[in-house]
């Protein structure tokens, strides 16, 4: 075999270096015939930035192919049950405003577009409360799932809030106890070139060079290995979204039985939003806002006034960053995964599903040979670019339909702008003025967001289709229907289904228990 890929050197740690990791050694170091190696170095005085506190229902998946159990996962993380996001305010700003983007479908999602059915005869309530049983279930604060019900498993689909750093951490502790990875804690002073430009290997401060055929850099913002070392140009979205800072705080419960929310919420202020995610001792939350539209001071004091409780100003931690991503991720033998392919804004919890998706991209295809490496780093390539567009896509239709109008910011006016939106989505919201969103206006199988969430969101920021045809009897009494029998199951949640605090209580005392 000519110049076969054995030597896997992951440079930086947190929860992108750890999660490739593991998902690497679970994939290829789990049998005694493997003749790969994985080595992961990273900085003892490099911090994580910490945040990334929300995940996707993906996470299931990828728990269960590390080898974590859900109950060790949720103890060990301070995790809680997420079953979608909350927007509060982002319409028009009123108290009233809200609507909810769940992780359960719409009823029969597969054959019926509920949407067009909604909008026409199905809209005494809110299009997500029409057609599933999910924002029922936030609304009352109920878990996802039973005590008895198996792990990983749901009764209404579900991800995760976790506490980001004891995450890396579990997945730090699980890798080098159930796999034979090398773990190297020192700097790095420098990157090696071989001859024909890919990277032979780094040279650290105390464990001279360390060599290798395939580098993972997840170094974060820094970006040593894609960026700086081979130059790949970094795409500046910051004249599409506007957010650039972040200051966050953690607050904790007023006591033990403070209900915990099963959702993220998402709430609106006059330069940006405050996200407020609930662990199992307590809340993380931050003000996220344009730096171009208003103070830090102003930002600091919205955030204070949002939590409604004394915080000094030293206990908020504020992060910069600039909104993009790497023009690709896969360069020479190089491969960036997590803040050092890019990062957008925290908004629908898109960071760690990236990293997810690099590394069952890793575990599915990783290279043979040199030679094959160049053929998948170019479909890596395409199907990331793609990913990154298809998410400023949707990351955008949140603030193109707002409809505020804030008399101290014009934060929610000029993201309305048309230089401001992609040509991508002008095209979508173009069709859309008369066809309702559905399985054929995306081109890959396998989207990072699927037309149900494109319907969930057009829906709750009161988008209207102006359809140019009716539909049939038939097909009016099939959506009555589902609309009657998704009122039907979320009653029978509503009676079933414990509280979140008191479901996270059990497991955390007991495990999850067997019929």
């Amino acid at each position: 075999m000519e110049n076969p890929i054995n030597n896997i050197v992951i440079v930086g740690g947190g929860t992108a270096g750890w999660m490739v990791a593991s998902r690497l050694a679970a994939q290829y170091l789990s049998h005694t015939q493997s003749k790969i190696t994985i080595t992961l170095v990273e900085s003892a005085s490099v911090k994580p930035v910490g945040v990334g506190e929300g995940t996707w229902p993906t996470m299931r998946t990828t728990l269960k192919k590390i080898g974590i159990s859900e109950a060790e996962f949720i103890r060990e993380c301070d995790a809680t049950f997420k079953q979608g996001s909350k927007f509060n305010g982002w319409v028009t700003g009123n108290k009233s405003d809200y609507y909810y983007h769940p992780f359960v479908l719409p009823q029969d999602f597969s054959n019926t577009n509920l949407m067009h059915h909604w909008q026409e005869i199905g809209q005494a309530s809110s299009f997500s409360n029409a057609v599933c049983v999910q924002e029922q279930l936030c609304a009352h604060g109920l878990a996802p799932k039973q005590i008895n019900t198996p792990e990983y498993a749901s009764v209404a689909n579900y991800g995760y809030h976790l506490n980001a750093g004891k995450f890396a951490a579990l997945l730090q502790k699980h890798c080098l106890a159930k796999f034979s990875v090398k773990h190297i804690i020192d700097d790095v002073i420098k990157v090696n070139s071989a001859k024909n430009g890919d990277i032979a290997s780094i040279s650290t401060q105390k464990h001279g060079e360390i060599k290798g055929d395939l580098f993972i850099d997840c170094t974060g913002f820094a970006c040593l290995l894609l960026g700086k070392h081979l130059k790949v140009p970094f795409i500046d979205k910051s004249d599409t979204l506007f957010i650039d800072t972040a200051l966050t705080v953690q607050v904790p419960y007023e006591n033990d039985h403070s209900p915990i929310s099963c959702v993220t919420q998402s709430t609106a202020t006059s330069a940006g939003w405050i996200w407020d995610i609930g662990l199992t001792h307590r809340r993380g939350i931050g003000h996220v806002f344009s730096s171009r539209h208003t103070s830090e001071t102003d930002a600091e004091a919205k955030l204070k006034d949002y939590i409604g409780q004394h915080i000094k100003s030293g206990e908020i931690k504020k992060i910069k960053f600039k909104p993009g991503h790497r023009s690709h991720c896969w360069e020479k033998n190089c491969i960036a995964v997590g803040l050092s392919a890019g990062f957008l804004e925290p908004l629908e919890a898109s960071s760690l599903v990236q990293i997810e998706f690099a590394a069952d991209w890793l575990c599915d295809q990783l290279p043979a040979t040199r030679t094959t490496m160049d053929i998948i780093a170019k479909r890596f390539n395409q199907a990331f670019t793609y990913r990154w567009s298809r998410l400023i896509d949707f990351l955008k239709l949140h603030y193109v339909l707002s409809k505020r109008t804030d008399s101290d910011s014009d934060f929610w006016i000029e993201n309305r702008h048309s230089n401001s939106i992609p040509e991508s989505l002008k095209e979508l919201l173009s069709l859309w003025q008369h066809h309702y969103p559905w399985h054929h206006d995306f081109e890959h199988s396998n989207e990072i967001f699927s037309s149900a969430s494109y319907q969930y969101i057009l829906a709750g920021m009161g988008f209207r289709t102006n359809a140019n045809y009716l539909s049939s009897d038939a097909e009016n009494a099939l959506a009555m229907k589902h609309f009657t029998q998704n009122q039907t199951t979320t009653n029978k949640y509503l009676l079933h289904l414990p509280k979140h605090r008191e479901l996270l209580n059990q497991i955390i005392q007991y495990g999850f228990q067997p019929k």
